[in-house]
């Protein structure tokens, strides 16, 4: 019964928003404060005031004890009885006859007696009797102190002291006010600050919860605006580096649509016009005929390259293409593949140089890298005009492989060096599709020199060319 009951507060309590859970830890905080602090003060003030009452009633009766032994109960004695009573609250009393400690003192009321048969027995071995207790007479309590007065072992008297406790407890009273006046406006307080923490804390929530709504709809351009170095700004910063990293994706994946779009349009653009016209019938001459097919030829082959280009890029980013690890000579690579180029060279009048560190050894993947070198040197050829140069060079850069691909074309802006290795990005929008590619290479290149734990450097200045450095880790083979 017990752990079902507990069951369902926990399943209560985890019902509740946090705004209420807030406001209860703060109402149990704030009640359990304020009844400490009440119970506190009680305490401190039985503990210290009435003690001290106790303490001068005691000593009071001391000092009358002393003076009846020290004047064997003469008119000196009765003086200092009555100065006594004339200067204080307490109301002392001399008792000649023990038999009057069985009526009600200080009053003569019939009924039961005040003292009991137990305390009656202290005084008679001379012990001091403190009692608090219902005064039938007064209809209070009252707080008493009896100090025996005894000759040869005998109780012949005693000194009856004592105090209303409604005057003990008169001056708390006017404390007591202070102290209300006190914890209400500590509750107030306390519901100021809770109510100003809730809002400071719940306000980003909200505010993260309406933004939150609107990017399910798409919208990633809402920001919260939050000063503070706390947990809450924080959290407010990483929602906003949240929302700017969505929204770049999104960005990012309606540019990639429309780029893909525009790329496919084209070419079956073409392909659907020469069909129809050859369906038609409309091209009577065998060689236009044969121009028309060399056309559609080559434009289904530019969307099979785009098609293969978008499915290496979407292996390569979301690392589901098996990336083999193994040993490659990277200086014979690297000649083989400038040696497929060595032909086009010729063909556009260009000059190839290559100069190798034949001893170079990288560990990856050599169908990979062959991609990079081979999509590297393409770029290089469609931005070297007729006569240019293009350079390769590989070598040993303080403890890794660099190798460096120079043109002496045209060079790219500044401000668009840092967006080179994006997808379907190119410096000249207007480049023609005979002369250009998809704008897929370098974004392909990127990510297969970043999964060998290479990284990529661009240097170019306008009107010299572009130099593009790979730096890959070193192998050292084992001794």
């Amino acid at each position: 019964m017990g752990s079902w009951l507990q069951i369902r507060i926990i399943e209560r309590i985890r019902g509740v928003g946090i705004r209420k859970r807030i406001w209860l830890t703060i109402s149990i905080i704030s009640f359990g404060t304020i009844m400490t602090a009440i119970g506190l003060t009680y305490f401190l003030y039985e503990n210290f005031y009435v003690d001290n009452q106790k303490e001068s009633l005691l000593h009071q009766g001391e000092n009358l004890v002393e003076e009846y032994y020290a004047s064997h109960g003469a008119d000196a004695f009765e003086a200092r009885l009555r100065w006594t009573n004339a200067n204080t609250k307490a109301e002392t009393i001399h008792l000649k006859d023990p038999r009057q400690l069985n009526e009600d003192l200080p009053f003569q009321v019939n009924g039961t007696s005040f003292i009991s048969k137990q305390q009656l027995e202290q005084l008679q071995t001379n012990q001091t009797v403190t009692i608090i207790k219902a005064h039938p007479a007064l209809d209070q309590d009252i707080l008493a102190i009896i100090h025996p007065l005894m000759e040869e072992g005998v109780l012949t008297g005693a000194i009856f002291s004592y105090l209303p406790l409604e005057q003990v407890y008169a001056p708390f009273e006017s404390i007591r006010v202070i102290i209300m006046g006190i914890l209400l406006t500590l509750i107030i307080l306390v519901v100021w600050i809770g109510k100003s923490m809730t809002d400071r804390l719940l306000h980003p929530l909200k505010t993260m919860e309406a933004i939150s709504e609107q990017m399910a709809r798409g919208d990633f351009s809402k920001r919260i605006t939050l000063k503070g170095k706390d947990e809450i700004g924080s959290l407010a910063q990483s929602f906003n580096t949240l929302s700017s990293s969505l929204q770049e994706v999104e960005n990012k994946r309606r540019e990639f649509l429309q780029n893909v779009s525009h790329e496919l349009r084209t070419p079956l653009s073409y392909v659907h016009g020469y069909t129809e016209a050859l369906l038609d019938q409309k091209v009577r001459d065998e060689e236009e005929r044969e121009r028309y097919v060399t056309i559609i030829h080559q434009e289904v082959q530019r969307m099979n390259r785009l098609v293969n280009d978008l499915l290496d890029l979407a292996q390569l980013e979301g690392e589901s293409y098996p990336m083999q690890q193994a040993p490659i000579p990277f200086a014979q690579l690297v000649r083989d593949v400038a040696e497929r180029f060595q032909l086009r060279a010729s063909k556009e009048h260009k000059r190839l140089t290559l100069t190798v560190d034949d001893e170079i050894i990288v560990k990856g993947d050599s169908d990979r890298l062959d991609q990079v070198v081979s999509n590297l040197l393409d770029n290089a050829f469609h931005y070297t005009g007729e006569n240019g140069t293009i350079d390769i060079a590989l070598q040993r850069k303080e403890g890794e492989v660099s190798l460096s691909i120079s043109d002496s074309g045209e060079g790219i802006p500044p401000k668009d060096v840092h967006r080179i290795m994006e997808r379907f990005y190119r410096v000249n929008k207007a480049r023609t599709r005979s002369n250009g590619g998809v704008g897929l290479g370098l974004a392909i290149v990127q990510q297969i020199v970043q999964r060998h734990s290479g990284t990529i450097h661009i240097d170019s200045t306008l009107g010299l060319g572009t130099t593009l450095e790979v730096i890959l880790p070193l192998y050292l083979l084992e001794e």
